[in-house]
């Protein structure tokens, strides 16, 4: 009995993935292999659900790798270093972790020899192309299959699809694409796909349940969060994952994207992702206080591209470990405490303490006491720092009198 050709889906569970499965096997004959990889947004149960559900589609194999602390070591950590918020709203919930996914099921399609690599995502979004160049990277002979965009099939078709192949769906779930992930939960749905609507309170994964405010204190050092409310964690991860337990029931860090697309269309999508965002938030007031004015001045130049370049797949890009090290380097100081008051749908930052806090009152207090300077000192400071624009303004008036 000859064996069929192996493919290696990309498989979350959900209604894409599962079409890929039945679409892949029945309709084109292969032994489909699907891989689960977890970047924080699975529990244990959510795991076990995905493989039985996986094994009832008909794959061949079914395996599930956790990387939430690589994702973190190799990503989340200059993210937070570089305060990075797409469009100054969004934390690269998916963007970022799309990225790992796709390496991890790469290296897994080349552990078994797959003459195929497959993954579900439509012909309208990031993701495709995300997939496709880290495919195209770290698996070059590999064939991409991408049914749901090559058939250009709409949520409707295949639902109707599975129901004739006996799959049952949940019409009523399936109305929305929910992609969890411990930087963030993505939420995308008929509201996003116009500009004047938001999302129902019951589309997000996490509802309001918290009331009244609380105070929390979060510890950095040398940039990354090591201590919640004094609290120490033998990793990182744990931390995120024990703050976005505290902060998300009061709704907050939820918002609405929108962005320009790696194929060139504007897009909305709606996500939830307290955590990442009141840590990008504290990390970047410690910063504003222990670093200094040409470090903040560059990092912020050197963000939004180093998170542009995630959000469109160029991880391998060389420059992007050039930026790491610029983050990494700017970090020595950034340590100390971040208190934060927490709130239905909001937070702000109260303040911080910081050994290497550069607003220390020996040596001024900003608008009443100057301790190691004079006024003669400002006057003069004042008149050179304004000379060249004075110049400029006088030869300019010249010029146009003797017009």
């Amino acid at each position: 009995m000859t064996e069929n050709k192996k493919v290696v889906l990309a498989y979350s569970g959900g209604l894409d993935t599962s079409f890929c499965v039945k679409y892949l096997n029945e309709d084109k004959g292969l032994d489909v292999y699907a891989i689960t990889v977890n970047t924080g947004g699975f529990s244990d149960q959510q795991i076990a659900d995905i493989k039985t559900r996986a094994l009832s589609l008909g794959v061949k194999e079914y395996v599930a790798q956790d990387i939430t602390r690589e994702y973190y070591d190799k990503c989340l950590k200059y993210l937070i270093f570089g305060n990075v918020l797409k469009n100054n709203t969004y934390p690269l919930s998916v963007s970022a972790e799309r990225v790992f996914q796709a390496i991890a099921v790469a290296e897994y399609a080349k552990s078994i020899g797959a003459e195929y690599i497959a993954h579900g995502s439509t012909g309208a979004g990031n993701d495709q192309v995300r997939f496709d160049m880290i495919f195209n990277i770290v698996l070059p002979e590999a064939e991409i299959i991408t049914p749901i965009r090559d058939l250009r099939l709409s949520r409707e078709e295949e639902i109707e699809y599975l129901k004739a192949k006996g799959v049952e769906i949940d019409a009523e779930k399936a109305k929305y694409s929910i992609n969890q992930g411990v930087w963030g939960t993505s939420v995308g749905g008929k509201e996003t796909l116009t500009s004047d609507q938001t999302l129902p309170e019951s589309a997000y994964p996490t509802q309001l349940t918290q009331q009244g405010s609380e105070e929390i204190t979060i510890s950095f050092e040398k940039g990354e969060p090591i201590a919640l409310n004094g609290k120490k964690f033998n990793h990182p991860i744990e931390l995120i994952q024990e703050l976005n337990s505290i902060a998300a029931p009061y709704a907050i860090g939820r918002d609405i994207h929108v962005g320009d697309t790696i194929i060139g269309i504007k897009g909305r999508v709606g996500f939830e992702a307290a955590a990442p965002i009141i840590l990008i938030k504290a990390h970047h007031l410690l910063e504003k206080h222990t670093l200094t004015k040409q470090q903040l001045t560059w990092k912020d130049m050197l963000s939004n591209p180093y998170g542009n370049f995630l959000h469109e797949g160029l991880f391998y890009e060389p420059v992007m470990r050039d930026f790491e090290a610029f983050f990494s380097s700017t970090q020595a100081h950034v340590t100390g405490d971040v208190i934060i008051s927490l709130r239905p749908y909001q937070f702000s930052t109260i303040g911080i303490r910081s050994p290497y806090d550069l607003m220390q009152s020996k040596f001024g207090t900003y608008g009443e006491v100057n301790n190691t300077w004079s006024g003669e000192d400002v006057k003069g400071f004042a008149k050179i720092f304004s000379n060249q624009i004075m110049i400029h303004t006088k030869v300019k008036e010249a010029a146009e009198n003797n017009k």
